[in-house]
């Protein structure tokens, strides 16, 4: 079942990911994947000390959480210890899920000289205004949606693998886009997102974050 999971993470945050996606697990655990641009590139939309925090410590903590409950789910499964098994599968999927969440938001983002904030174009720009009417369209029904949000979650532009439709959808906690969706773009509505910098003003997080998101990174996925 160890075994399972673990494939189960690594093959999901592959098709999830962009093909530069960074090699987030070595020899069956999480690892803390890198940046590829400096903690303070993203400002002023994002803060370097909310960046450095949000990655070195609370993403850190989910790769930390998830490889601990996963060598306790082997000993549980050593012993034949089902209600310990049975127990350990909300840690699993809430730690497994930040740390993928986590891993696709940084993709999602680049410094503005990285191309940062640049609309989308080809195939995505299409389908964005086709189902939304216009990008500012959706901006406006992802920070909806994102402000909509009772206590911690995601808001994400996800695709259907059977139709090809996008569509918003919300996310509780750390709750991974699984199953019948594949996940474009996230957006962290956590407090430890924002609050270092916009404190109680989450609406200003939500808009100003769009000035660094990385679309290219979006299209691949959508592609």
């Amino acid at each position: 079942m160890a075994s399972l999971i673990r494939t189960s993470l690594r093959t999901g945050l592959r098709a999830s990911s962009s093909s530069a996606a960074p090699l987030t697990f070595t020899r069956g655990k999480a690892t803390l994947p890198d940046l590829a641009y400096d903690y303070g590139a993203l400002e002023p939309a994002i803060s370097g000390k909310i960046m450095e925090l949000h990655h070195k410590n609370h993403h850190q903590t989910y790769v930390n959480s998830y490889n601990t409950a996963i060598e306790q789910l082997q000993e549980a499964q050593a012993s034949n210890n089902i209600a310990a098994q049975i127990a350990l599968k909300p840690l699993i999927n809430f730690h497994g899920g930040g740390h993928i969440n986590h891993t696709l938001f940084w993709e999602n983002l680049a410094p503005k000289n990285a191309g940062g904030g640049e609309p989308p174009s080809g195939a995505l720009s299409k389908a964005i205004n086709e189902s939304f009417g216009s990008l500012e369209n959706f901006q406006g029904q992802m920070n909806t949606a994102l402000a909509a949000i009772q206590g911690s979650g995601w808001a994400w532009l996800v695709q259907d693998k059977q139709t090809g439709s996008i569509a918003i959808k919300t996310y509780a906690n750390q709750d991974p886009v699984v199953g019948q969706f594949k996940p474009l773009l996230g957006i962290d509505a956590w407090e430890h997102a924002y609050y270092l910098q916009y404190q109680n003003r989450k609406a200003e997080y939500f808009k100003a974050i769009w000035e660094v998101i990385n679309w290219k990174a979006v299209e691949k996925r959508f592609a």
